[in-house]
């Protein structure tokens, strides 16, 4: 990157896997696309100018809503309902989701129930196009698709099935703090879906016959690039302290790991921020 600081509004960093498994990672500040992985190892500073421009409308917001919104589009937009997060409580057929349109295009479409390892076995759902995506922000080390289903309901209501066994949500600090030792993703799956085959059978009475697709899938193994690990997880935050610089020392999920704390970048989406890296 050049020298002169680059300004703009956060956006989730985007991700892929390289042909050694390893995450290579750009971060979209506005218009500009800024190339991670080369300055772990550098001095990075981030600065929060003091503005937050809503994600969807781009108004001046005080405050930030549902990961970079506004109070206005936070309160109407599907995409911040709370069955994005609680997606087993979708209340499409009753006629009252926000955008209807939205929903067809976004939650009537096949989605994955998963299993990863991040800082333990846990289970996850997402759209059947954000694989292994998904797996990367949340910053797991290995990912199995093991369903396919109709919808993103569904997804839900089987994955509440699944929680009642296993964890549901990551613990970030434990993630953060190094990587969790290999797991038989496979022989995992192999011994919950038997426990959840009748209620799997009632949802497909109700979905229809093939709304639940059992899959057959290899398990995908995740390297992030991180150079070392915090021993104690202290965070960095905008709302704090407008300031964030230090060593970069990794990248994992959406986090930054530097020798002076970590930040989630996600958690300040549609924040206004100024980034500069030493020369290295």
């Amino acid at each position: 990157m050049p020298n002169a600081p680059i300004s703009g509004n956060i956006r989730k960093m985007r991700s892929a896997l390289d042909s050694q498994g390893q995450v290579q990672y750009q971060l979209p500040l506005s218009d500009h696309l800024i190339e991670m992985n080369p300055l772990i190892g550098r001095q990075v500073t981030l600065t929060h100018t003091g503005h937050i421009y809503c994600s969807h409308c781009s108004k001046k917001t005080k405050k930030s809503y549902s990961q970079g919104h506004c109070f206005v589009c936070m309160k109407k937009l599907a995409s911040c309902d709370m069955c994005i997060m609680k997606p087993e409580t979708c209340h499409f057929e009753q006629g009252t989701c926000r955008e209807p349109q939205w929903g067809e295009d976004n939650c009537f479409v096949p989605h994955y129930v998963y299993l990863s390892n991040t800082s333990g076995l846990k289970v996850g759902i997402t759209r059947h196009t954000q694989l292994p995506t998904r797996w990367i922000d949340q910053g797991a080390t290995q990912g199995l698709a093991i369903l396919k289903v109709s919808s993103r309901q569904l997804s839900g209501l089987v994955e509440v099935e699944l929680a009642k066994m296993i964890a549901d949500k990551t613990n970030w600090r434990t993630m953060l703090k190094g990587n969790a030792q290999p797991l038989d993703l496979a022989a995992h799956a192999q011994a919950l879906l038997p426990q959840i085959e009748t209620r799997m059978h009632e949802l497909s009475m109700q979905h229809g016959e093939y709304a639940i697709e059992q899959l057959d899938e290899e398990i995908v193994t995740i390297n992030y690039p991180v150079n070392a690990f915090p021993n104690k997880i202290a965070s960095h935050n905008f709302d704090k302290d407008p300031l964030v610089s230090g060593t970069l020392m990794g990248i994992k999920g959406q986090y930054l790991i530097f020798d002076t704390g970590v930040i989630n970048l996600r958690k300040f989406t549609s924040y206004e921020i100024s980034l500069s890296a030493d020369e290295g």
